[in-house]
C-alpha cells in the first residue's frame, strides 16, 4: 500500500467519480449543405423564455426562466464562446436596483450546474432517495420549497466546456480551461449579463460548489479589479480553494492531517468506533486537536520517525478511524481518503462515498487498495440527469435539439494561478485564498458565507476551516465570514433537514447584506 501512489490528476476532484454527457442527436436540417467556400454564419444568442410560479414560505413567487445562450465576443468583436445560462426573475418588481441577483455554478472543474440548480437554488428540485439509491424512471421533480428565488434572483452559469457553452471561431478550449482563464471569461460573462439586463446597481452575490469556490474566490477580486464590481456577498459551498491544503495521497503532509477530523466523522457515522461518542461535533473538535498537535509533527518527521512513536499514533489514528494500527503503520501513517473508503467497511465487502461519506455501495473489488468508484454518483446522478434534461425540454422549452454536456471532465486544465499584486507571481500550486483576502480588503462591505457538511471527503470540513483561518486579514473582515455546518456531505442539500436549514442560512446572509 502506498498513499503516494494517489496521481496529481486528482487536482480535478469535484464530482470526478462520474462522468456524464447527456447528448442528443441534432435534428436533420431540411436545409441543403452549403458550399465549402460559403462564409458561416454570425453565431447568434438564442433563448427561450417562459412564465411560472412557485410556493415558497406559504407565498406565491411568480417569475420569468430564460434557458439559453450569451455570444461572448474578444476585443475586435470576434465571436468566442457560446456561453449557457438559465436564469429565474421574479415577475412584478419595479425596480430591478431594489432586488439581488446571485450568480451561481458548480465546481469540477467541468461541471454544469445542474447540481445546484435541481439540488437547492432553482424553482423546481429532483427527488431523490437520500442517502440511498433513487429509483429508476420516471424521475420525480417536485416545486422547490427550498429555492432563494423569494429573496433573489437566480442566473445558473454553464462555464465553456459544460451545457451548451463551448468555444467558438478560432477559440479553443485552452483559452477558458485554466484557473485564471476560467476566472475571465465567467467574470466577462456575469459583466455582459449585468449590462444588457440593467443590473449594475442590483445587490450582487457568487455562489460557487467545490471547485466553484476556487472560481468564487479569483471572481471577488477579478470583478472589482477589472470590471469595477464589487459584490455584496461570496457563498462557497462545500469549497475547494488551496490545492496545498486540500489533496491528500500527493507527497504533501499538511492534507492527511486536514482530512482526518472526516475520515474520523464517517467511522462515526457508520458505527465503526469503539466506544462511540454521543456527540460529532465533539469527536471532530478532538480530532483536530490531535491532529495539529500531534499528527502533524508526527508526519513532518518524515520516514525516520522512530518506531515506536509510529506505533503510538497509529494507535491513536485507528481509534479514531475504526481501522487496525497495523493498517496505518504499513501506510507510514499516510492513508488517503479513498484508500480509507475502501478499508473501512471491507469485511462487509461495501465501500462508503467519497462526496457524501453516508452512502454505501458493493465493491467491485473488496481486494483493491482504493475504493472502485463513488457509491454517491450511481445513487444520484442518473435521477438528476433525466429530470434536468425533462425539465429544459419540456417546461423551458428549450435545447431537445441541441447538445447538453452534464459532465466533461476530460478538460486538460491550465492549473497555474497568478497571484493578485503588483509582482502577480505564478503560484507554485492552485490557491485563491488569496484572492479572497484582497477582495475583503479592498471591499470593506464584502461578506463570506461558508456551507460546510460534516460527511465531505471531497473538500474536507478541516481544510476549509485551515484555508480560512489563514486568509491573511484584518479582525474586523474576519468579522464578515459566517460558517454553516450540516448534517450530510459535498451536496447537503439532498439531505431534507440540511435542504431546509441550507435555504435558511443563504436567505438570511442575503437579506443581512443586500443593503435594502
Amino acid at each position: 500500500m502506498n498513499a503516494r501512489s494517489l496521481p496529481l490528476a486528482a487536482l480535478a476532484l469535484i464530482l470526478s467519480s462520474w462522468v456524464a454527457t447527456a447528448a442528443e442527436a441534432p435534428a436533420p436540417s431540411a436545409e441543403p449543405a452549403k458550399a465549402a467556400d460559403e462564409s458561416a454564419p454570425e453565431p447568434e444568442p438564442k433563448f427561450s423564455r417562459t412564465q411560472h410560479q412557485v410556493r415558497i414560505g406559504g407565498e406565491a413567487v411568480r417569475y420569468t426562466a430564460t434557458a439559453g445562450w450569451l455570444i461572448m465576443k474578444d476585443d475586435a468583436g470576434k465571436a468566442i464562446a457560446r456561453f449557457g445560462y438559465t436564469a429565474y426573475t421574479r415577475d412584478g418588481v419595479k425596480d430591478p436596483a431594489r432586488r439581488p441577483v446571485t450568480f451561481a455554478y458548480n465546481g469540477g472543474p467541468g461541471s454544469s450546474s445542474i447540481w445546484l440548480h435541481m439540488g437547492i437554488l432553482g424553482p423546481r428540485r429532483v427527488v431523490v432517495n437520500d442517502p440511498g439509491y433513487a429509483p429508476p424512471p420516471p424521475s420525480q421533480r417536485v416545486d422547490n420549497e427550498f429555492s432563494v428565488l423569494d429573496v433573489t434572483d437566480l442566473v445558473m452559469i454553464d462555464p465553456v466546456g459544460t451545457g451548451f457553452s463551448k468555444p467558438l471561431g478560432e477559440a479553443k478550449g485552452a483559452d477558458f480551461w485554466g484557473v485564471d482563464q476560467d476566472i475571465r471569461s465567467v467574470g466577462a460573462f456575469i459583466k455582459r449579463y449585468v449590462s444588457e439586463n440593467g443590473r449594475w446597481a442590483s445587490p450582487k452575490y457568487v455562489l460557487g460548489e467545490s471547485y466553484g469556490g476556487m472560481r468564487s474566490a479569483g471572481l471577488a477580486h477579478h470583478l472589482q479589479s477589472v470590471h469595477g464590481m464589487n459584490l455584496n456577498g461570496v457563498v462557497l459551498v462545500s469549497p475547494f480553494l488551496n490545492a496545498a491544503a486540500g489533496v491528500d495521497g500527493a507527497e504533501l503532509d499538511l492534507p492527511h492531517a486536514l482530512y482526518l477530523p472526516t475520515l474520523a466523522a464517517t467511522a462515526w457515522y457508520h458505527g465503526r468506533i469503539a466506544n462511540k461518542p454521543a456527540s460529532l461535533e465533539a469527536l471532530m473538535a478532538e480530532v483536530e486537536r490531535f491532529a495539529y498537535a500531534e499528527y502533524l509533527p508526527a508526519l513532518t518527521r518524515g520516514y525516520v520517525i522512530p518506531p515506536e512513536d509510529k506505533r503510538a499514533i497509529a494507535a491513536k489514528l485507528a481509534g479514531y478511524t475504526g481501522t487496525s494500527a497495523d493498517y496505518w503503520e504499513k501506510a507510514d501513517l499516510r492513508v488517503s481518503h479513498p484508500q480509507f473508503l475502501q478499508e473501512l467497511n471491507r469485511d462487509q465487502r461495501v465501500i462508503a462515498g467519497r462526496i457524501d461519506s453516508r452512502f454505501l455501495g458493493p465493491a467491485v473489488n473488496p481486494l483493491a487498495e482504493t475504493m472502485d468508484y463513488d457509491p454517491f454518483f450511481p445513487a444520484i446522478a442518473p435521477a438528476f440527469t433525466a429530470g434536468f434534461l425533462d425539465y429544459l425540454h419540456n417546461d423551458l422549452k428549450f435545447g431537445r435539439d441541441e447538445e447538453y454536456r452534464v459532465s466533461a471532465f476530460e478538460l486538460k486544465w491550465d492549473w497555474q494561478h497568478r497571484t493578485p499584486g503588483d509582482d502577480g507571481w505564478l503560484s507554485p500550486v492552485p490557491n485563491t485564498a488569496p484572492d479572497l483576502a484582497r477582495a475583503m480588503t479592498m471591499n470593506p462591505g464584502l461578506h463570506v458565507l461558508v456551507q460546510q457538511g460534516w460527511y465531505d471527503l471531497a473538500t474536507p470540513q478541516l481544510v476549509m476551516k485551515h484555508d480560512l483561518d489563514h486568509l491573511d486579514i484584518t479582525a474586523e473582515a474576519r468579522k464578515r465570514i459566517r460558517v454553516e455546518y450540516y448534517e450530510a456531505g459535498h451536496m447537503m442539500y439532498l439531505h431534507e433537514p440540511s435542504m431546509r436549514k441550507f435555504r435558511d442560512d443563504l436567505a438570511g446572509f442575503i437579506r443581512d447584506t443586500d443593503r435594502l
